[in-house]
C-alpha cells in the first residue's frame, strides 16, 4: 500500500468509525432552556470519542494494510479477471 492510499483509507475509517459511535453515551436534555433543542446532548464526549475513534481506525487500518501487503488478497489479480 503506497502512502497516499494508506492515508485515503485511514482517513475514510477514522470518519466511518466516528459517525457510528456518535449516539454512544448521549443522554438527552429534559429541561432545555428556551431557544435549546431538547434533544442535544448534556455531554457529548467528543473528545473521548475521538481517541478511541483514533486508535480503532488504527487497528482497523493496520489489519487492511497486512492483509493488503500480505497478497492475501491480490487486488492487481482480481483486476485482470475483471
Amino acid at each position: 500500500m503506497e502512502i497516499a492510499s494508506g492515508i485515503v483509507v485511514y482517513v475514510l475509517l477514522w470518519w466511518w468509525i466516528f459517525l457510528m459511535s456518535l449516539p454512544f453515551g448521549v443522554n438527552r436534555q429534559t429541561d432545555g432552556a428556551a431557544g435549546h433543542d431538547t434533544g442535544a446532548p448534556k455531554r457529548p464526549l467528543i473528545a473521548t470519542k475521538v481517541i478511541i475513534t483514533s486508535i480503532l481506525a488504527l487497528v482497523f487500518w493496520l489489519l487492511a494494510y497486512l492483509i493488503i501487503d500480505s497478497d492475501l488478497i491480490s487486488f492487481r489479480e482480481m483486476s485482470k479477471t475483471l
